[in-house]
């Protein structure tokens, strides 16, 4: 079971516009408890992903090396580190080819949740992207084809996600509310789970 380097690109470039489709509510949402920032900058890392893929000629490990790079040089909240990290930690253990097995995809998504934690000490209710990306993935490893992975891990995120809601924030600006907190969801969360939906796209 193979997918190709531009099969992969199509599908993060899918989540990517799903994340920017998204735009106002997330940045409504920020408002709430942040810096009413979180949809611009999600935007920006999203056209910085795109920008990357489209000039990336070379192998799989090549284009996540140039998504990283792209990440970083954003100014932005703490949402660009976190996710030049994400892409960061796929670079690592992705191979130098254009195409990639079933079990080396999950590699590549485990390898980019493993970087992640390194930066995020946040775990499973702490209202944070941790939310919808832990169990995105976790959840992925049990998939049996490409295409049942991508479905698990946007379920998994959009539960996650939802989840939050019910969680009072522990991190960032919006600690200081409290349990004021609960009954919004959290905006970083809720980007991460729109860019596992829309890699469910070819």
């Amino acid at each position: 079971m193979i997918i190709t380097k531009q099969q992969f690109a199509a599908r993060i470039i899918s989540g990517c516009n799903e994340i920017k489709a998204h735009e106002a509510e997330l940045t409504e949402i920020d408002s709430h408890f942040g810096d009413a920032d979180h949809g611009l900058t999600m935007v920006k890392i999203s056209n910085a992903i795109i920008d990357a893929i489209n000039s990336s000629e070379d192998s799989i490990r090549e284009m996540l090396n140039d998504i990283a790079d792209a990440i970083m040089d954003i100014n932005g909240g703490s949402s660009v580190p976190l996710w030049n990290s994400y892409f960061e930690g796929m670079r690592q253990v992705a191979p130098n080819t254009s195409e990639i097995t079933l079990q080396q995809l999950k590699d590549i998504f485990t390898g980019g949740y493993n970087e992640f934690a390194d930066i995020s000490t946040a775990k499973i209710g702490d209202k944070t992207m941790m939310d919808a990306l832990i169990l995105a993935s976790t959840g992925l490893l049990s998939a049996e084809s490409v295409e049942e992975l991508f479905e698990i891990a946007a379920t998994e995120a959009a539960f996650g996600a939802e989840a939050t809601k019910n969680y009072t924030a522990k991190f960032g600006r919006a600690k200081s509310y409290g349990e004021k907190t609960i009954g919004t969801p959290d905006a970083g969360a809720l980007s991460m789970s729109y860019f596992f939906k829309g890699m469910t796209k070819k």
